[in-house]
C-alpha cells in the first residue's frame, strides 16, 4: 500500500465517528494511546462520585510537531505547534478536519520510517 493510500485510510479511520463529538474524542484518544503510547499524552477530567472521566486534552508529539486537541463537552479546539528543541516556533488553530488531516499525514510519514512505526500504524487502522 502506498503512503498516499495509507494516509487516506488513516484519515478516514480517524474521522469515522466524528458526528458524536464526545464518543469521537474518546475513541480517538484510545486508538492513539494504544497505537502510539510513547507519543501520546491524554489528560482526563471529571469522574466525580465514581463517574467516568472524559478526555479533556490530548497531545500527540511527532518529530518537530505537536498536535493538541482540547475537549469540553461539545466544544473541541485543535492546534498544531512546530517545536524545535522544546521551543514553540509556530502555533496554529485548526478546524477538527484540518487537524485530523495533518495528524494523519504526519503519522503516516513517521510510522513509515521504522518497522515499529509501521506496526503501530497497522494497529491504529485495525482498531
Amino acid at each position: 500500500m502506498s503512503e498516499a493510500d495509507e494516509f487516506d485510510l488513516l484519515a478516514a479511520s480517524l474521522r469515522a465517528d466524528a458526528s458524536d463529538v464526545e464518543a469521537f474524542v474518546e475513541a480517538l484518544a484510545t486508538k492513539l494511546e494504544v497505537s502510539f503510547p510513547d507519543r501520546v499524552d491524554v489528560e482526563r477530567k471529571g469522574g466525580r462520585l465514581g463517574g467516568r472521566k472524559h478526555v479533556a486534552r490530548m497531545t500527540v508529539t511527532l518529530a518537530d510537531r505537536s498536535f493538541e486537541l482540547e475537549h469540553d463537552h461539545a466544544d473541541v479546539s485543535c492546534r498544531r505547534r512546530n517545536v524545535v528543541r522544546g521551543i514553540v516556533l509556530k502555533s496554529e488553530e485548526l478546524t477538527l478536519d484540518e487537524w485530523i488531516a495533518d495528524l494523519s499525514h504526519v503519522l503516516t510519514q513517521v510510522a513509515g520510517e521504522t518497522e515499529r512505526g509501521r506496526a503501530a500504524l497497522q494497529r491504529l487502522l485495525e482498531s
